[in-house]
């Protein structure tokens, strides 16, 4: 299949005119019903906005693939989109059903000088949205609806100006919601996130039985999170929530598991030890082997004597 190139859209109102859509009433937000939206005689279509996405759709007649997975609709599924990310609409051509559901689009220049401007980077499903679409319960779909359907009230009222900071005000609601619901998709979505810290163990068992280790030294987080088609905030979200531990963390038991095994069972010297662990220099590794065990490598080996 030939790379095909993203169809960029600098503005909302590009957007609006692609989708054949009345012009945006704000140039910097908009509040769209995806029942307006234009049907797409595509087989498949892929896309960059340089504004912020935030979507909520039913029975549509195609998938939505960002990261490494496709997602669906039939359970309400709910997606966010940062600016500058690309994605991928595949067709289902002999799909009969109408689409339905909300679309929201703002601007990065809308939040300009205001504290959401920096604060909506924090959001980290705008990162690990590439891998995880947020699926919601039907009460809480009824929430995010609510919160939409004032937004556009606002969106289609005069302008004055309290405007924006309604619409910032509701937007900062649905954010926070958003970020509530996220939280317990991690703990009721154990099965899936378990697979992951499964493969999570074999990708660092194999890093770490390899001589790459020896020459590069430990893998970064976003080495190990590419590996498991991951971002890098998905992985120490997961691992902060199961394990209590960040990425960095992790890696760091990881390497403390393998050192007190070299130590117990060879006579290698604390530098060589060092050294296969791909450290540089052997006083680092002693000084992070005694901030984990709160014993310097010799007295740990000392202990097994």
């Amino acid at each position: 299949m030939p790379n095909i190139q993203p169809r960029r859209f600098k503005t909302i109102t590009e957007f609006h005119e692609f989708r054949e859509l009345p012009k945006p009433e704000h140039p910097l937000i908009s509040v769209i019903n995806v029942e307006m939206m234009n049907d797409l005689q595509v087989d498949e279509l892929h896309l960059v906005k340089d504004f912020y996405s935030i979507a909520m759709k039913r029975n549509l007649n195609y998938k939505l693939k960002y990261g490494q997975n496709a997602y669906d609709f039939d359970e309400g599924v709910m997606f966010f989109m940062a600016p500058g990310q690309p994605f991928k609409l595949l067709f289902d051509k002999n799909a009969t059903i109408k689409q339905s559901g909300w679309m929201l689009l703002i601007h990065p220049d809308f939040l300009w000088n205001t504290p959401l401007a920096k604060a909506i980077r924090q959001y980290e499903y705008f990162s690990y949205s590439a891998n995880e679409a947020l699926f919601l319960s039907e009460k809480e779909e009824a929430m995010m609806n609510g919160i939409v359907q004032n937004m556009e009230q606002e969106y289609h009222s005069n302008i004055d100006l309290f405007s924006q900071k309604v619409i910032l005000a509701q937007l900062e609601l649905l954010l926070t919601y958003a970020d509530r619901f996220y939280q317990r998709q991690f703990i009721t979505r154990k099965i899936v996130n378990h697979e992951i810290l499964a493969r999570l163990e074999n990708v660092l068992d194999t890093y770490f039985n390899s001589d790459i280790l020896m020459r590069n030294g430990l893998p970064t987080v976003g080495y190990i999170a590419d590996e498991l088609n991951v971002s890098p905030n998905y992985l120490g979200s997961l691992l902060k929530m199961l394990t209590g531990q960040n990425a960095q963390q992790h890696l760091h038991s990881k390497l403390i598991e393998i050192a007190k095994e070299k130590l117990t069972s060879t006579d290698l010297s604390i530098s060589e030890i060092a050294f296969a662990l791909g450290f540089e220099h052997s006083q680092s590794f002693s000084k992070l082997f005694k901030n984990k065990t709160e014993l310097s490598p010799l007295e740990f080996r000392a202990s097994f004597n």
